[in-house]
């Protein structure tokens, strides 16, 4: 290897001297390259040493050392290119010298081209982001696990979630193993790191409603003003079609006229697959009794006119929250007796936080369906299907509540023992 300066005939046809040094040196088979360089030559015979080394390592199959993965990201773009072009980096070498945030602009464009919704990407992207300041990373190489941890971990110490805290986690890793996958790095830091136990950290727990909260809910609703823009009626069928269906908020907002098939047997919803979480096409099946309420409604749609009119009403809670209400309200004025209404007054029946500090929010009218299929007696494969859950463990572990009446009628099956006991004593007496 040596550095050195050429010259070049300008316009004129004058021998000039070129600005930059440069460095001439072989390959591990023996190619000669020339390499621009830079126009101090200190730098320039700092930069043939660094070749020097990679020329040695490429020959021995090493990797390269983190120093000198950090040393390529400090170079120009065009002296990287070159480097690659000679064979001594790959192409994940030439693209770790880009800053972190050209790398999400990638992956960004990547999960948008996936089919995964703007929500979902700008979240994911919003993790990894924070992640990044928090830990300082600026160049690909500058990502540990070490720094990850620490992030996750201040933040489970600030009171965040264990749930909140592995989402976090699931991302980063989400885009660690996309660096791999594109080419633009060989290995990822964070492929051991795993989650935290959410289950033993919940600090959002949903209720599922009982079968008679249910009625007294739509029966209410029905008879209430118009909220968030939507009359009672359409309300209660709206809450009606969540808990018979388990569709989310988003897919019951999505629904158009085209998205009901009331005619055919047996009559089906179709959440689009834009719409759907799995960016699929779902059909569910609907209860014939509930078509048959659909159909006057869906009738009076124009082609793609939307049957709810949830656009108006982000905040759906809100909404359950109010008709909750006022059932509980009817459900106590209907107690004429001073001993009823106390005991109704007392009771969790319709309140949007029961007793126990779990909820009702939006979200466990999905989690009420997979409860009622569950106290069906539905066979739980059938009703991760009808979820569309990914695995049965999802359905009956977070979704599926156990309600008071099915656990006493499951220790009313269990044997007399009391009775089987006493008839032996009663024969060992008379033996």
């Amino acid at each position: 290897m040596f550095v050195h300066k050429t010259t070049y005939r300008d316009r004129k046809g004058r021998t000039q001297e070129t600005s930059k040094f440069y460095v001439d040196f072989s390959t591990a088979t023996g190619t000669r390259c020339r390499l621009p360089a830079f126009a101090d030559r200190k730098a320039s015979e700092g930069l043939g040493r660094m070749i020097e080394r990679m020329v040695a390592l490429r020959a021995a199959g090493e990797s390269l050392p983190l120093d000198m993965q950090r040393w390529l990201e400090a170079l120009p773009d065009s002296v990287r290119t070159a480097l690659a072009k000679f064979g001594l980096i790959d192409g994940a070498r030439l693209a770790a010298g880009r800053t972190l945030a050209e790398h999400l602009d990638g992956w960004r464009a990547f999960l948008l081209s996936s089919g995964n919704t703007e929500k979902h990407v700008d979240t994911s992207l919003s993790h990894v982001r924070k992640i990044a300041k928090a830990g300082r990373f600026i160049t690909w190489t500058d990502v540990t696990a070490a720094a990850v941890v620490d992030y996750l971990n201040e933040q489970r110490t600030s009171g965040t979630s264990a749930r909140t805290v592995n989402s976090h986690l699931q991302s980063v890793k989400a885009f660690a193993k996309w660096m791999c996958k594109d080419g633009r790095a060989t290995a990822s830091p964070l492929a051991y790191l795993t989650g935290q136990n959410a289950r033993a950290d919940r600090r959002r727990v949903r209720r599922a409603l009982a079968a008679d909260e249910i009625s007294a809910l739509l029966a209410a609703t029905q008879q209430e003003p118009e909220r968030h823009g939507m009359t009672g009626q359409e309300r209660a069928l709206l809450y009606r079609l969540a808990i018979e269906t388990g569709l989310r908020a988003s897919e019951l907002a999505s629904l158009s006229r085209e998205s009901f098939s009331l005619a055919a047997n047996p009559p089906t919803v179709t959440v689009a697959a834009g719409y759907s979480k799995h960016r699929r096409d779902d059909t569910l099946p609907l209860r014939e009794a509930t078509a048959a309420e659909l159909k006057p409604v869906v009738g009076k749609l124009l082609p793609g006119e939307r049957i709810f009119r949830l656009q108006a009403c982000p905040r759906y809670a809100e909404m359950l929250h109010a008709d909750l209400d006022a059932a509980r309200a009817a459900w106590l004025e209907e107690a004429k007796a001073p001993k009823e209404r106390e005991r109704r007054e007392e009771s969790d029946f319709l309140k949007a936080e029961d007793s126990a500090g779990r909820v009702i929010d939006f979200h466990s009218l999905r989690g009420t369906c997979a409860s009622l299929l569950a106290a069906a007696n539905v066979h739980p494969r059938v009703a991760q299907s009808l979820m569309r859950h990914s695995t049965v463990d999802l359905t009956m572990s977070y979704y599926t509540s156990v309600y008071g009446e099915q656990q006493v009628d499951a220790v009313e099956r269990l044997p007399d023992f009391g009775a089987a006991d006493s008839k032996k004593q009663r024969r060992e007496a008379t033996a």
